[in-house]
């Protein structure tokens, strides 16, 4: 990026702002994660009050390809940054003394509405990089790389910086402070974005939402296994393991469990962004054609299923958590965060190369769907999992669908045109 082509400033833009959101949505789902565990929420309770949030992920991301078609990209990331805000004022209002079943209705409308943010936002973004990307060979995986490298190593510091606002100013006050700083950049974003983006079309109909090309559906279904796969252990069992393992049950116990859990999700997803970002280059994706890409794909999902395949027969070895084993699974879900990022990255690239730039809100929009359906997958599996089988099933159920979504990438058709 020596050089300035046309459309960069509009993409430093658009990725300032979708970090400026990811920051938050990071930190938010620690706050709520840690928050309600701690007021003696159920592993199913807590998975419960994401499930809102993935599905009005799923449905958002549905329709809104077919609104940013309809009436421009910048309106739908305006939208879901203004939406984020309010969600997070919404939170503040939360009242300690309600019932729980009460609290966690609350708390899943709140967070449906955060869900329907995040992914006005995201569909936005991403979409914004098949139009502004330089066409030279690898110049599209390398602007998508860096978009969501760096989206994911923002989303890890939201992590911590969630975990370290809990212990400081409590729910509370964190929510408030992330809303005043949210406000603040959407307005500085709205001053500084230049024109540029499409402004839309009238004609734009919502039945186009739905992909001909095989390779778009099948790219979709193994999105929705592979992340999944992920958030299976990621949105309630690792870290609810971690908590029982790490504290002590007092109010210090407490607080030093909430800052190296946080610590811990926080170098995992930002390891996960810097090896998205650097994906074009261990893939030499300058050098290579679209067909290697695809059947890249493949591959590199055989190699994500052999560390939770591990991992379960690790955890099955020692039935008490043993320190060797807190090791082996800290470092074992290191080594699955740079697989997932590469197969991530992949996905990410080859949605974008598979559409064609009239219709890509439409396909990155139900290819988002697809991954929204499969965080909700998992964000169901991981509580339920985790209360009947705990890290055994937990691990082994991410086996079974990391081997899924590497089926469905041999689907994937090297020499298809995109449709």
């Amino acid at each position: 990026m020596s050089q300035r082509p046309e459309g960069l400033s509009a993409y430093i833009a658009v990725t300032a702002a979708y970090w400026a959101f990811m920051l938050t949505d990071g930190a938010l789902r620690m706050l709520v994660l840690l928050h309600f565990h701690t007021l003696g929420f159920s592993p199913v309770q807590l998975a419960y009050l994401f499930v809102l949030y993935e599905i009005a992920g799923m449905v958002t991301n549905l329709s809104a390809g077919w609104i940013a078609a309809r009436f421009g990209l910048v309106a739908t990331l305006y939208a879901g940054l203004a939406l984020q805000v309010m969600a997070l004022l919404a939170l503040a209002l939360l009242d300690p003394g309600w019932a729980v079943g009460a609290s966690v209705a609350y708390v899943m409308c709140v967070q449906g509405a955060s869900g329907v943010a995040k992914d006005l936002a995201k569909m936005s973004s991403k979409s914004a990089v098949k139009l502004l990307a330089p066409s030279e060979t690898g110049g599209l995986f390398r602007w998508v790389a860096v978009l969501t490298g760096s989206k994911n190593a923002v989303k890890g510091v939201g992590f911590l910086l969630g975990a370290a606002l809990l212990a400081v100013l409590g729910f509370v006050g964190s929510v408030l402070v992330m809303a005043l700083v949210l406000g603040v950049i959407l307005a500085v974003i709205v001053a500084v974005m230049p024109r540029g983006l499409p402004t839309g079309r009238k004609g734009a109909k919502f039945s186009e939402v739905f992909s001909k090309s095989a390779n778009v559906n099948w790219l979709s279904a193994a999105r929705v296994f592979l992340f999944g796969a992920r958030d299976v252990w990621f949105v309630v069992g690792i870290p609810i393991y971690f908590y029982a393992v790490l504290s002590d049950g007092t109010e210090a116990g407490n607080r030093s469990a909430f800052f190296m859990i946080g610590t811990f999700m926080a170098v995992w997803v930002i390891l996960y962004g810097a090896v998205q970002a650097s994906a074009p280059r261990l893939l030499r994706a300058s050098t290579r054609e679209e067909s290697h890409l695809i059947r890249a794909a493949r591959t590199w999902a055989g190699a994500l299923f052999l560390v939770p395949a591990a991992l379960t027969a690790a955890v099955l070895a020692s039935p008490e958590p043993q320190p060797w084993l807190t090791v082996t699974l800290v470092a074992g879900l290191l080594a699955f965060g740079a697989l997932f990022a590469i197969n991530s990255s992949l996905h990410s690239y080859l949605i974008l190369a598979f559409t064609r730039a009239e219709r890509v809100t439409m396909d990155v929009g139900f290819y988002y769907m697809a991954n929204a359906g499969g965080r909700l997958l998992g964000t169901v599996l991981s509580g339920l999992t985790y209360q009947l089988g705990g890290l055994p099933l937990v691990l082994g159920t991410a086996t079974v669908m990391v081997a899924t979504a590497a089926l469905l990438s041999g689907r994937l058709d090297a020499e298809a045109q995109p449709a």
